[in-house]
């Protein structure tokens, strides 16, 4: 028996606000979008290298709020790049673990918590 990959759905409100966190600031790539019409809720997939995450404003497909962590070999790296684009929602500070990783919160505008890691425990 195997299991592949995970993909979480994250609940979004605010088409641009999303882009604006998950493209310009994250630095995550549109992969496609979806709407079942001009008027309807969109649906959409980002990735950076390996993490894909699905982006929904469908009320039924996720509840905001969650939480998800993704690791990282390189989180002081990607600490400095985002505190260089000076977003003015968010400056992620790196926290050492009691269980032994390194993680650096933020926090989308919707209220979801993406924990990044370097994964490392004791």
């Amino acid at each position: 028996m195997s299991f592949g990959k995970t993909t979480p759905i994250l609940r979004i409100f605010d088409e641009t606000k999303a882009l604006a966190f998950y493209v310009d600031f994250l630095g995550f790539t549109v992969d496609w979008q979806h709407r079942f019409g001009d008027d309807f809720p969109l649906y959409l997939q980002v990735s950076r290298d390996g993490c894909v995450l699905h982006l929904s404003e469908h009320h039924g497909d996720c509840t905001p709020g969650s939480a998800l962590r993704i690791e990282t070999d390189e989180l002081e790296a990607f600490q400095a790049q985002l505190l260089a684009k000076q977003y003015p929602f968010a400056r992620p500070q790196i926290q050492a673990m009691p269980w032994g990783s390194q993680d650096m919160t933020v926090v989308d505008p919707f209220g979801n918590r993406l924990v990044f890691t370097n994964g490392i425990s004791v």
